[in-house]
Order: C-alpha cells, then structure tokens, then sequence
C-alpha cells in the first residue's frame, strides 16, 4: 500500500516539473530561426542540427555548438524530399533544400514542410538559367 503512496508521489511530483517547464518555455515566446537539420558541402558529410537566421539580408546556418556558418548571396537551387537512406538520420517527412552561395560553396538544409515557405524567403530561389 505505502508503495502506492510513493508512486503518486512520484507522479504528481513528475507532472508539477513538466508543467513549470512547459509554462516558462510559453512565457519566453518562440525562439528566433528556422529549425532544421543542415549538411556542407551539399550531398556529403553528416546531418548536423542547427537553425538558419535571416538578418539584414544574410542568411546564416548556426549549429548548437561551433562557429555560425554565414550563406552570403546564398540562392535555392532545388528542393526534394529526403531518400529513404536520409529518412533515418533526418524526419522522414521533412524537405531538403539544396542551396548554392558565393565561393562557390554548397549546402542542404532539411526542414519540416511547414517551414520551406519561411526558409524559401530567408534564402530565395534561384533564377533559371536560359
């Protein structure tokens, strides 16, 4: 019986801490930039965790730990959804984008879907070329 005793305990205990964090994590508001997961150069390497900042004009790709990486005149070349193969390092339902910048450098950048609209503006696409 007393065992119960400690296990509500333990419960209620568990549920007033979730409820702190998810109310002060609502007070704070939404975190700044696009969420996502980014892999440089373009087509190699590992998925690294990130978000993609768009001030002033330049866009940037900064990691959770480690230097920002800066996108200068970074343009959207493509867009597709991951292969099963990337499906299991990044959300299957996500989307890549494929982005090109000055130098010559390369970058794919996965983001949920609701997010390409905003990624899309933070980075614009490409124009065609004749």
């Amino acid at each position: 019986m007393i065992e119960y005793v400690f296990l509500a305990g333990g419960i209620a205990g568990a549920g007033w801490l979730l409820r702190r964090k998810h109310r002060a994590r609502a007070a704070a508001g939404p975190v700044p930039g696009i969420p996502g997961m980014a892999r440089h150069p373009a087509g190699q390497g590992r998925w690294k965790p990130g978000r993609v900042y768009a001030q002033e004009g330049e866009a940037r790709w900064v990691p959770p730990r480690g230097a920002a990486l800066p996108l200068p005149g970074a343009r959207a070349t493509g867009l597709r959804v991951p292969s099963i193969k990337e499906g299991i390092s990044i959300n299957p339902g996500s989307r890549i984008v494929t982005c090109t910048y000055e130098g010559g450098g390369s970058i794919e950048i996965a983001v949920m879907p609701l997010d390409v609209r905003e990624l899309l503006e933070a980075v614009p696409q490409a124009e065609p070329s004749t």
